[in-house]
């Protein structure tokens, strides 16, 4: 079981915060696959995976992370700082 956590416009359009999610998904992008055809609100989500930013348990990876022993998966938008 894997935590998946959104952050910003993602939980917007997902409707909740963190979900936990039962999966055999092998890397995030293979997670993300799973997570779009959940729902609608999903796919409108993951619609642009450029515009968005993944850690995994807590630490900046990319879409082709493994996810081998992992406990939390967040997504959310780039931040940006000034």
């Amino acid at each position: 079981m894997i935590e998946v956590r959104y952050f910003a416009w993602l939980r917007e359009r997902i409707g909740t915060n963190r979900e936990a999610v039962q999966t055999q998904a092998a890397t995030v992008a293979d997670l993300v696959a799973e997570l779009v055809a959940r729902s609608e609100g999903h796919a409108l989500a993951f619609e642009d995976r450029k515009s968005l930013r993944v850690a995994v348990d807590q630490e900046l990876a990319d879409f082709a992370a493994p996810l081998s022993g992992v406990r939390e998966v967040a997504f959310f938008p780039p931040m940006t700082g000034g």
